[in-house]
């Protein structure tokens, strides 16, 4: 009788979960097809004139452009910044290599408010001017961290002997890296770049205190919000849902595809 009040049980708390936590992306789907008037706080009825005009709000394509070129530009500094420390510490002892591990780790334990209050102080001591490039450096400091964690878990899984065995073919340390190391650490960095460019995007609050006068997509939301977020900006969000949902499965089918080559071998 326990084992079988066990075995329902955790399916059940899952499943509660999992509903509680789509009810919400439920709602901005459903709403996004309301025929919303000056707000979107009631349902007035179907329409797709929403998913027809996505600009229709105002200022709302705009934010997005914003938030897709913010996003896309510090995902590949913190990419490349971060996926060159995560081979350094793995791969080479060094005096300083657990402070520099610690250090690593701090962006991700300290208080986003803390830490878009400590950039705003930074760039206002040096006399930079709020906008999208100190946007690009906060959100870059945050999310090479995370790159760094990722990737760091996918070098440590490498065999070293496949480099030596590369220079044993007479290959040099950039023919090594390029045609066995960066194939093998593929899949991390690429797992690394979706993570943070979904951080970046998401961002609010470091992107508050560091934006000045630019717009992103989720300062529009908030700014939105007290007379209710309009029906395009649900129509955007739904979008990006969906696109990400299908990377997620087009990756899941394409590991899976890939599981069937290695074992038909």
């Amino acid at each position: 009788m326990k084992n079988s009040f066990g075995r329902w049980l955790v399916p059940v708390i899952g499943g509660l979960a999992f509903i509680f936590l789509l009810v919400p992306i439920a709602y901005v789907f459903v709403f996004s097809f309301n025929d919303a008037g000056r707000t979107n706080l009631t349902w007035r009825g179907f329409t797709w004139d929403n998913w027809r005009n996505p600009c229709g709000a105002p200022e709302v394509c705009a934010a997005l452009g914003n938030s897709l070129q913010i996003g896309a530009t510090a995902t590949l500094i913190a990419v490349v910044l971060g996926t060159a420390i995560a081979i350094g510490l793995v791969r080479y002892r060094f005096r300083f290599n657990a402070t520099a591990n610690m250090l690593i780790f701090l962006p991700l334990a300290t208080p986003e408010v803390v830490l878009g209050a400590s950039l705003l102080a930074q760039f206002l001591n040096v006399g930079a001017e709020l906008g999208k490039g100190t946007i690009i450096i906060a959100h870059t400091v945050f999310c090479i961290s995370f790159v760094v964690v990722t990737v760091k878990a996918r070098v440590a899984s490498l065999d070293p002997k496949l480099e030596e065995a590369a220079a044993d073919l007479y290959a040099s340390p950039m023919q090594a890296f390029w045609r066995v190391t960066f194939p093998l650490l593929l899949p991390g960095i690429v797992a690394a770049g979706l993570l943070s460019f979904a951080i970046s995007f998401d961002d609010f609050i470091i992107t508050n205190f560091n934006s000045g006068n630019v717009d992103t997509f989720p300062k529009f939301i908030y700014v939105a919000a007290t007379r209710g977020i309009p029906a395009q900006a649900n129509v955007i969000g739904s979008a990006m849902f969906i696109i990400a949902l299908l990377i997620v499965i087009g990756g899941q089918v394409l590991a899976h595809r890939r599981r069937k080559m290695l074992a038909a071998r």
